[in-house]
C-alpha cells in the first residue's frame, strides 16, 4: 500500500520536547550553522537563538513549514509542534461547516493506519467525482 504524497515518510516521535528544542536538534544534525539557516529561513540568527531557547513563543506556521521545509521534515507535523494549524484548514472547514468538523470529530482516536487509509479512501471518492 503506497503512502499518499502528505503522509510523511518519517514521522517524529510523539515527544515533550518544544519546538526550539527539536528546531535545534535537527538543525545541527542536518550541519547547518545558527547564522546559515536563519538566512535560509529569512529571519535574523537571533531569531533564531531566541526560538531555540524558548525565550520567544513558537514560529508562526508559515515560518515552521518553512523551517520543517530546509530540514527535510514534514510541515504538517512541525506546524503542530509550534501549537499551531496549517494556513489551508480554515478554508476547506469553510468550504464544508458541517461535514468537515463532523469527519474531524469522527476520525479522532484512530491510529495513524487507520487515517492513511482513511484518506486513500478519501482519495478514491474524489477521483469518483471527477
Amino acid at each position: 500500500m503506497t503512502q499518499p504524497p502528505w503522509y510523511p515518510a518519517k514521522t517524529m516521535a510523539p515527544t515533550a520536547k518544544s519546538f526550539g528544542k527539536v528546531l535545534r536538534e535537527r538543525r545541527l544534525a542536518c550541519g547547518f550553522g545558527l547564522r546559515e539557516f536563519a538566512q535560509l529561513v529569512g529571519v535574523s540568527s537571533t531569531y533564531i537563538s531566541q526560538l531555540e531557547q524558548e525565550n520567544i513563543d513558537p514560529p508562526t506556521a508559515e515560518r515552521a513549514a518553512k523551517m520543517a521545509e530546509i530540514l527535510r521534515e514534514n510541515a504538517d507535523e512541525w506546524i503542530a509542534l509550534a501549537g499551531r494549524v496549517p494556513d489551508d484548514l480554515e478554508g476547506i472547514i469553510q468550504k464544508e461547516p458541517i461535514g468537515m468538523p463532523a469527519l474531524l470529530r469522527e476520525a479522532k482516536g484512530l491510529t495513524a493506519a487507520q487515517l492513511q487509509k482513511l484518506a486513500e479512501q478519501a482519495k478514491v471518492m474524489k477521483g469518483e467525482n471527477s
